[in-house]
């Protein structure tokens, strides 16, 4: 059987393909091919202009069709890369393989062994995958993120005016805004952005233990650490780690991961707690011409978008806790468990992107049902005992506090009524009463 979207054993790759496909330019097999391919390149650039004695005779008009090899990178090049490690059984010496070939292509063969030189493939591997992972944050994670938070910020002042009861412990509680209750998740997305934006995206790259030893072994002259220090900054746009194994130790990574979690954590609440009011009557959804609900029920609008955003979180919050879970930690010098492991983190990423987009579509089928949500605030009216209370404590009237509670906290439904009644009972200036009398639970919302 051919892969394709309906034999795909991960709905990532099938039923999802088209909400994420995008991804497979950063976390594809090809994608990755084509990253470590631009390191191996820049790399050999770069020992050129250091200089290594033996590469001052390099014809760097050369340069641009090495550079193209990954900027203008063809299906191809990784199917000929793959073909080569079948026979090597190592990825990253497929690649190198490739590039010397292309080399030979060139009139640069008799340069081809400073390809990789001094490497190990985690050189390789360890700057591959941050630099697909920042670019992939950069390009389409945040960009998505971004249009969600705006439409957020849409729907906030869209609904800033509109008085809604909360509910604490669910039950009825003093009486906020809609808008006011989206504002919450506003700012609480933008914080966490704030602090992923300070996350340094971190590279190995020093030699098979992180020591420079082939390095030094050839060039004892020449300032390995300060050009390593440079390559991966100026080159790579990343930052180099000092002390290293094999690998990185993904400590930075974990934080990324850590975060977009917590983003998520975010969203998953929102979800929830929209999921909550629909089945309120607070929101309506918008019906599409043709949409089923249920086989079974015709009435029904079933908040889809919201569950399929957060079952996909969810999934993506399991992947980003194992990754940095496990990542950090690796025996001795290295072990393969991080290799195995950090090749699926597209993974998450694929499944927070389908659930991002299912939230904001969802989001922009709601419709408010001012009706259902005014009724639940006139159905409430024990909500201003608080408002009541604490003005009398204000004007030192005796257990307030204990005098409320005793009205209200009976199996009698508190109406506006009521609340009168005891208002007029209160040995209280008739100014105060009056101002007692003015509040109700559409208008005690507070700031």
């Amino acid at each position: 059987m051919d892969l394709n979207q309906l034999s795909a054993i991960s709905p990532v790759d099938g039923r999802y393909w088209q909400q994420c496909k995008e991804l497979s330019d950063y976390f594809s097999e090809e994608a990755l091919i084509r990253y470590r391919l631009k390191v191996e390149v820049e790399y050999f650039i770069a020992l050129h202009e250091l200089p290594l004695p033996e590469l001052k005779k390099v014809d760097s008009s050369k340069f641009p069709f090495l550079k193209k090899l990954y900027t203008e990178f063809k299906t191809a090049f990784a199917e000929e890369i793959k073909d080569t490690e079948k026979i090597t059984n190592h990825d990253v010496k497929a690649v190198e393989y490739f590039l010397k070939k292309k080399l030979e292509e060139s009139g640069l063969g008799s340069f081809k062994e400073f390809v990789h030189f001094g490497l190990t493939s985690q050189d390789i591997n360890n700057t591959a995958s941050p630099m697909a992972i920042k670019e992939a944050v950069e390009k389409i994670y945040l960009p998505l993120i971004t249009e969600l938070v705006k439409n957020l910020e849409t729907l906030s002042e869209m609904w800033k005016g509109i008085p809604m009861l909360s509910r604490t412990h669910g039950q009825p509680a003093s009486p906020t805004r809609l808008g006011k209750e989206i504002r919450v998740f506003v700012e609480r997305i933008n914080n966490q952005l704030s602090l992923l934006k300070q996350i340094p995206l971190s590279a190995k790259f020093g030699g098979a233990s992180g020591n420079f030893n082939a390095h030094y072994v050839a060039y004892p002259q020449v300032n390995w650490k300060k050009f390593a220090d440079e390559f991966v900054k100026n080159k790579l746009g990343l930052t180099r780690l000092q002390y290293t194994t094999q690998i990185e130790h993904y400590d930075n990574l974990c934080a990324l991961f850590d975060n977009l979690k917590r983003i998520n954590n975010i969203f998953i609440n929102l979800n929830r707690d929209v999921w909550t009011y629909i089945s309120m009557d607070y929101f309506k959804q918008e019906i599409k011409k043709g949409e089923i609900g249920s086989s079974a029920m015709p009435h029904k609008v079933n908040p889809i978008d919201f569950e399929n955003s957060e079952g996909n979180l969810g999934m993506a919050n399991a992947l980003f806790e194992h990754l940095s879970a496990k990542l950090p930690i690796s025996r001795l010098q290295r072990d393969l468990t991080d290799s195995t492991v950090l090749r699926n983190v597209g993974v998450p990423f694929a499944h927070t992107h389908i659930a991002l987009k299912s939230l904001l579509k969802g989001l922009n089928k709601l419709i408010v049902n001012r009706e259902a949500i005014d009724a639940d605030l006139e159905n409430n009216w024990a909500v201003v005992a608080e408002a009541i209370q604490t003005i009398l404590r204000k004007e030192n009237y005796p257990d307030p506090y204990e005098k409320l509670k005793e009205l209200t906290r009976t199996n009698k439904k508190i109406t506006k009524e009521t609340l009168s009644l005891f208002i007029d009972s209160l040995e209280i200036s008739n100014e105060i009463k009056k101002h007692l009398k003015e509040i109700n639970p559409f208008n005690y919302t507070g700031i």
